[in-house]
Parts: C-alpha cells; structure tokens; sequence
C-alpha cells in the first residue's frame, strides 16, 4: 500500500503533500490573512486618494507611507521617557504602527488628525491610544486643550510643503520648545530640500537628514529636528 492511500485503496494526500488537515486549516487561515490585509490596504489607499482628492492642502499624499519610511520615522523616537509621544497627521495609521511596534506604549502616544473621518478610523484601528481632533499648526493649543505641555519626541506626516514657509517655521519652532534637550521633530518629505533651513530656526537646534528611502513610492527621506 502506497504512503498515500487509506485502506479502502483510494489515495490520499500526504502530509508532506500539504494534505493533512491541520496544513490545510494553516494554509486557508494564511490565505485569508494575505487578502485581509490586500484589502485593508487598498481601502487605506482609495480612502487617501478621495481625501487627497477633496482636500489636496491637508492630505499632502495619495497613499499612505511604506513600511520603510515608517520605520526610519520610528526608529530615534525617545521610548524611555515617561513624557508623551506625539504623532502629527497620523491619517490612517501607517506612522502609528510603526511608533507601536517600535514600543511606544499606546497610553503615551497622542495623534492630532484634523480630519474626522480619520479620526473614526484610528479610535477604532487603536482604541488604545489618544487620538485628538485638532489642528497641528496650532500645536501648543491643542495639545494644551488635552493637558499636554511637554513631549518626548515628534513624529510628523504633515504635508508641510503645502504651508508657507513662515507656517512651517512657527510649527518646527513650536515643536522644539515642547521638548528637552535632545527631543526630535521627525519629519518625512518628498523634496530635495528640508521643509525649514536650520538657519530659520531659534539658535539651539540641530538637523540631519536619512539617505533616500528608494523602497517608498515616492522615494522620500526623513529630517529630524533635535532641540540642544
């Protein structure tokens, strides 16, 4: 009798052929996961491009940021301190993953989204962490409106390219004067220049830049901001 047929002679799949029915359970459920995850990703998308469509000056990109980008973002963010993390522009919650993932406790983590339909989608997506309605570019406001008046680190996907230069510089400023020294505004961009010249800023601060991220479409780099 062949290793792969029962006693009535009719075969069987092997185990090593994928037949046995825990493999095939696996394999279903890895099936399901792939598609679940296909599908969220492209509603994340179409969800981008309407409001990129609607409101191409808050929503500064199509699509939500690579795996890559958001790990570079994520990976200097302070995760010792007891002060908050604050996330700017979250949209539908690529940067916050990877701010959890990198151990950001989701009690310290605060997202200011000024859109509300965003904003649905987070507190559902992340009910654990403090999602606040709010405009960015009035950042000690709204952050003080929730108690917030220091932060550790500043993670931003605002599109700040969009602003003027002047809204830029008050935005980075502000974010700097939030934090002790060695806190970072951490921001990603499209361009080849930073989105404010170090020379713009209060003496005391410092920028570097990452290399391109060619694994995100578009390629974009990351500028981080340190208050000295």
């Amino acid at each position: 009798m062949g290793k792969g047929d029962d006693e009535s002679g009719e075969e069987r799949p092997s185990e090593e052929q994928g037949g046995s029915p825990e493999h095939c359970h696996t394999s279903h459920r890895r099936i399901h996961q792939r598609r679940d995850r296909l599908l969220s990703g492209l509603k994340d998308d179409a969800r981008f491009l309407r409001n990129w469509a609607s409101k191409p000056l808050t929503t500064g990109a199509v699509s939500p940021s690579g795996k890559a980008l958001t790990e570079r973002m994520a990976e200097t963010v302070n995760i010792q301190s007891d002060l908050p993390v604050v996330e700017l522009g979250p949209g539908t919650g690529a940067v916050t993953k990877a701010l959890l993932k990198r151990g950001v406790k989701p009690q310290r983590l605060f997202a200011v989204e000024f859109n509300p339909d965003f904003c649905k989608l987070l507190r559902k997506r992340f009910p654990e962490c403090n999602i606040l309605q709010g405009d960015a570019y009035s950042l000690r406001k709204t952050l003080k409106d929730h108690g917030i008046v220091e932060a550790a680190s500043i993670v931003s996907s605002l599109p700040l390219f969009t602003r003027p230069v002047a809204d830029r510089i008050k935005l980075i400023s502000t974010a700097l004067s939030l934090m002790p020294k060695g806190g970072e505004f951490i921001q990603f961009s499209y361009a080849l220049v930073p989105p404010v010249k170090i020379s713009e800023l209060p003496h005391g601060s410092e920028l570097t830049s990452s290399p391109w991220i060619m694994m995100n479409l578009p390629p974009a780099r990351v500028w981080r901001y340190k208050a000295t």
